[in-house]
C-alpha cells in the first residue's frame, strides 16, 4: 500500500467535503427559532404538515439536487408561493432560464422575502427566507439578467406555483 504525502491527505479531506456539500446540500440552519413570523409552528407541526423533503428544506436549510424541481420547467403566467405558509414570493415574470438546476428569479414580489447572511460552507452567501414564516427558500447572487442583475436560487420544493 502505497504511504499517503500531505498533499494526498488534505486532497483527500477536501474532496471528502465537497462530497459531502454536493450530497447533502444543508447549510445546517433554518431561521433561528428568536426570531418572530407571522406564521409559527412547532417543529413537529411543520414536519406533519411539509412532509420530510420539504421540512429538511424550508426548516432546516437543505437544499434538492439540482434538476430534480418540475417548477423548473414551469412556464405558465402565475405566481410562485412559499409552500409553507403560501405566501407570494415571486411572479412567474420574472422567472428565467439560469442552467444551474434550480429555479431562477431576477426579483422577489415586494415584502416577499429577507435577506440574511449565510456564512456556512466556508463562504459568504445571502440567505433568501419566506417573510412570512422564515422558511428557506434558497440564496440570491449578482450574476442574473438584467434589470436588477439578480440570480435568485430557489429550491424548488420550498416554492408551489398558483397558475394566474
Amino acid at each position: 500500500m502505497k504511504q499517503l504525502d500531505r498533499r494526498g491527505f488534505f486532497g483527500m479531506v477536501g474532496a471528502a467535503f465537497a462530497g459531502g456539500v454536493i450530497l447533502y446540500g444543508r447549510s445546517g440552519h433554518a431561521a433561528p427559532p428568536t426570531a418572530h413570523f407571522a406564521v409559527n409552528h412547532t417543529p413537529a407541526e411543520w414536519r406533519r404538515m411539509l412532509g420530510d423533503q420539504r421540512y429538511a428544506i424550508l426548516r432546516e436549510a437543505g437544499t434538492e439536487r439540482a434538476f430534480t424541481s418540475p417548477l423548473l420547467n414551469e412556464h405558465r403566467r402565475g405566481t410562485f408561493v412559499c409552500a409553507g405558509c403560501a405566501h407570494p414570493l415571486f411572479s412567474s415574470s420574472s422567472k428565467f432560464e439560469s442552467g444551474t438546476g434550480w429555479p431562477s428569479f431576477w426579483r422577489a414580489l415586494p415584502n416577499a422575502v429577507i435577506n440574511r447572511a449565510d456564512r456556512s460552507l466556508l463562504m459568504e452567501r445571502t440567505e433568501i427566507l419566506c417573510h412570512r414564516c422564515g422558511g428557506h427558500l434558497g440564496h440570491v447572487f449578482d450574476d442574473g439578467p438584467k434589470p436588477t442583475g439578480l440570480r435568485y436560487c430557489m429550491n424548488g420544493l420550498a416554492l408551489n406555483f398558483r397558475a394566474a
